[in-house]
């Protein structure tokens, strides 16, 4: 038996609770308030309240001394403890207690030393030709697509495409790429696939939803093909030509099942490595062959520090959410992926980054990543929500929220809704009191187990659960059909994230809809970005926030929103020529000053 599969261990995802309180380990005084102390060895019982007193159950359940802080009263009496709390309170501490799980993230990964081996083993994708290239039609609005502007700054860009019959692909890459549904490429398509082609370094913004995907993987794809690349499955240290990272699981696994589709058939094999699945099972996959290697970046240089994954043939690197993968989060992982052994240098690589929204000071961080003379392509309103998607913001205050939801969800019917809040605790909690409101909903964020992430998202999309809860792990990238509706319970710190999250919804040309619960309080900070998104997206912006965000409570540091793109190549001049040196260290205040210009 192979070293990585001796070390691993059962790990389990459930929860259990238990009347054994002869042991110690609390996590507070709660136990020793006034309201009475807790002894080693009594049963503790407890009964479910409305939250204001009055009992709601006649049934009593076993309740550990294990646990956190609640509300209710606690009291002795027949050799055991009475414990009332209120319903609300009690879903707080399970769903605080309840979810340990195994993250990709830096902060997740901190302490991974001190967890169990996962084992879990995540079922097969299907291996049926009509389900791996089953799709969802294009909406009404996909041929507004070819009325989107579109700029490519750099030097010498290679002509746009205006089919896929000239994107010169295989005759594969040409029957998978139809029976996908692909009729005609979208922009960030017409112009990424020749750029790529032509050896190109790139970074793409485009708008949610646009085809950002396709765009690297086909020109990658066609290549590794003209050039006979096999995956072989006879080296314990597998070496791909391409290595593809995104930030979340669920991300890069869709990115390799869309890699898988548009290789059904060929010769080129895609492997995904992510957070949360037994490494022995990722392991002996990945041994029987890799061309195209998908991972989050904390499995990734987990491969590759146990000499399963050289990178010595590597000739693409492509970051999707390039934002997120180089913001502090990720940016150590992503230093130490690029200065492993073997990789080779950005001179001597093609480095590709896409997202839908690149800040000024994550263009200057990827400088270091890519060629000096990379090419920035800018579709539509960059950084900008989609205009398909139809914004509404309510002006509602922090506890008024659930009620404001409920109502909300009970006049959309069954639509499929994504509700975001800030917090992990917060998801779970919102989502069982959904369930017993009587809608359908299942959550998905980063402390839930693999599996039940995978379930979350299955039931979501199959329908079984029209509502899905997530923080931020289910903002970026996820390609789920038929999402119509958007909800920000809690509004998210920085107006990219809130574009990512809107762009659920109204994706591929169709229509979408987005609510946001604006919090005067606690939302204040955001309310200029939001005319600003508002503005460009030429949807209305409510008198209230208006005055909100130019009341002086909002930050002073504003960007007016501008005439066309709402990010541009740093490297461009205030007139839109080049700084002689191309650099991008030095460009802010001459960019801020021809913001300035655009806006009066």
């Amino acid at each position: 038996m192979d070293e990585w599969e001796e070390q691993e261990t059962a790990t389990s995802g459930t929860c259990a609770l238990t009347s054994d309180t002869s042991t110690g380990g609390t996590q507070g005084d709660f136990w020793n308030s006034d309201h009475g102390e807790f002894q080693g060895g009594e049963s503790l019982h407890f009964f479910l309240t409305d939250g204001d007193g009055q009992n709601n159950t006649a049934e009593r359940s076993s309740f550990s001394r294990r646990g956190g802080r609640g509300r209710g009263v606690c009291g002795a009496g027949g050799g055991g403890v009475v414990l009332v709390i209120s319903v609300e309170y009690l879903l707080m501490w399970l769903a605080s207690v309840c979810n340990t799980g195994h993250g990709d993230t830096p902060a997740e990964n901190a302490d991974a030393s001190d967890r169990p081996r996962v084992t879990y083993v995540p079922p097969p994708p299907s291996e049926d030709e009509e389900s791996i290239f089953s799709h969802y039609e294009s909406g009404v609005n996909f041929d507004k697509y070819d009325e989107i502007l579109v700029d490519v700054s750099g030097t010498n860009p290679p002509p746009a495409i205006m089919t896929f019959d000239e994107a010169a692909l295989c005759e594969s890459l040409k029957r998978n790429v139809s029976k996908s549904g692909y009729v005609k490429p979208t922009p960030v398509q017409k112009h990424g696939i020749p750029i790529i082609s032509a050896g190109r370094d790139l970074m793409a913004c485009a708008q949610t939803g646009s085809g950002k995907t396709a765009a690297f993987l086909l020109p990658i794809l066609q290549q590794l093909m003209a050039d006979g690349a096999a995956a072989s499955c006879f080296s314990e240290m597998q070496e791909p030509d391409a290595i593809i990272v995104a930030p979340t699981r669920e991300l890069i696994n869709q990115i390799y099942l869309e890699a898988r589709k548009f290789a059904y058939g060929t010769c080129v094999r895609p492997v995904v490595v992510y957070g949360g699945v037994s490494t022995g099972h990722q392991i002996r996959d990945l041994l029987r062959g890799c061309n195209v290697l998908c991972g989050t970046p904390g499995r990734l240089l987990d491969m590759i520090g146990r000499g399963k994954v050289g990178l010595t043939k590597v000739r693409y690197l492509v970051l999707d959410e390039a934002d997120r993968m180089l913001d502090m989060g990720f940016e150590p992982d992503m230093r130490r992926l690029v200065a492993s052994p073997g990789m080779p240098s950005k001179e001597n690589r093609q480095t590709l980054m896409f997202s839908a929204t690149f800040p000024e000071d994550i263009q200057r961080l990827a400088a270091d990543f890519l060629k000096t003379d990379y090419l920035f392509l800018a579709v539509g309103i960059v950084g900008g929500a989609c205009s398909d998607v139809e914004q509404t913001f309510v002006q509602v205050t922090k506890f008024a929220k659930r009620d404001q939801l409920i109502d909300l969800l009970k006049s959309t019917g069954s639509e499929r809704t994504m509700v975001f809040v800030e917090t992990k605790r917060q998801a779970d909690f919102i989502a069982t009191i959904l369930c017993q409101e009587k809608f359908p909903t299942t959550s998905i964020h980063g402390d839930r187990e693999q599996w039940q992430r995978e379930q979350a998202l299955g039931d979501f999309r199959s329908g079984k659960c029209s509502v899905l809860v997530a923080t931020s792990v289910g903002a970026r990238g996820l390609d789920i059909p038929d999402v119509q509706f958007v909800v920000n319970f809690d509004l998210p710190n920085n107006i990219d994230e809130y574009v990512h999250r809107i762009g659920r919804t109204g994706r591929c040309g169709n229509t979408g809809r987005a609510v946001s619960f604006y919090d005067p309080g606690a939302d204040s900070e955001l309310a200029r970005s939001l005319v600003t998104i508002l503005s460009k997206a030429q949807q209305e912006v409510p008198s209230w926030l208006e005055e909100s965000a130019f009341s002086g409570h909002s930050p002073s540091g504003f960007n007016p929103p501008r005439k066309h793109f709402a990010s541009t190549d740093l490297r461009k001049g205030p007139q839109g020529g080049f700084f002689q040196d191309g650099s991008v260290t030095s460009q802010l205040a001459a960019q801020t000053a021809a913001d300035d210009e655009e806006w009066e």
